[in-house]
């Protein structure tokens, strides 16, 4: 096949990094310049993107259309891309739900092939090597693999359900996303306190993610009634310094529904999932 026109929507620093590698295997890879700002137009210069005048032109001339843009304008611009009509590959590589992607998919004329992509890692520069994880139609998930074959963006593709890279996406973030508060909290009160360096110490000695370790879970539910007033103890003790309290309540509150899981050691991993589960 032919190398593949690419257009990119809207080039911030994962998508120009993204285009870059694209840019690799593509015959050319265009972005809109009309209405964006002069870091975006440096960005795109200094990934080689090819400007064009119009959104109508970029889609006119596209193979691919790969958006990487803030979440809440996702489904705003892909509805752009569907009303011209294009019928292309649509790659939504944005961190939105899955509800919101199968929604995308349904704006897009039956010949249009629609993509779920979620990036995982850094942007592509400096050595850094992120995962694109793709779910869709095998037409569509074949010319992106394709398209960064042997480049800084590895593909993983997990099915022909649109919706699965959106939903890896969102769990790993969940977690990722939400530790780093955590810890901006953790460290946060214990400065206040003066013993913000010995908390690091504490922290040192284990090195491991929780997430690499779903059996623990069970041990988590099964102690979510001593878990859950600790954690209420602590909300308050960030708010009586001054820190946001309501990440920890509301962790507080999720442990409530393990309450009658009370020092229960035959719990397994799937019975704490499911009770989780149950309101």
């Amino acid at each position: 096949m032919d190398q593949p026109t690419v257009g990119i929507l809207h080039p911030g620093s994962m998508g120009a990094a993204v285009a870059a590698c694209a840019a690799t295997n593509a015959g050319a890879a265009l972005w809109c310049e009309t209405g964006r700002s002069t870091a975006s137009a440096e960005r795109a210069a200094q990934a080689g993107l090819t400007p064009v005048a119009t959104m109508t032109e970029l889609l006119d001339r596209s193979d691919i259309v790969i958006s990487l843009c803030p979440p809440a304008a996702a489904e705003d611009l892909a509805r752009d891309v569907a009303g011209h009509g294009f019928a292309g590959v649509f790659v939504d590589a944005n961190a939105i739900n899955p509800e919101r992607v199968q929604r995308i998919a349904g704006l897009f004329v039956p010949d249009a092939t629609v993509v779920d992509g979620g990036v995982v890692g850094s942007p592509p520069v400096r050595g850094k090597t992120p995962t694109l994880y793709l779910s869709g139609p095998v037409a569509g998930t074949d010319r992106i693999e394709a398209l960064f074959g042997g480049t800084a963006v590895q593909t993983t593709v997990l099915g022909t359900e649109v919706g699965k890279a959106s939903a890896l996406k969102l769990a790993y973030a969940s977690f990722q996303k939400t530790s780093r508060v955590l810890t901006a909290l953790a460290v946060g009160m214990a400065r206040e306190h003066g013993v913000d360096q010995e908390l690091i110490e504490v922290a040192s000695r284990r090195t491991d993610s929780y997430l690499a370790e779903p059996e623990y879970v069970a041990k988590t539910a099964a102690r979510a009634w001593r878990w859950g007033p600790e954690l209420e103890e602590a909300a308050d003790a960030l708010a009586a310094v001054g820190l946001p309290s309501e990440m920890l309540r509301a962790a507080a509150s999720t442990l409530t529904r393990w309450e009658d899981a009370k020092d229960d050691g035959e719990l397994t991993l799937t019975d704490a999932l499911d009770r989780l589960a149950q309101p």
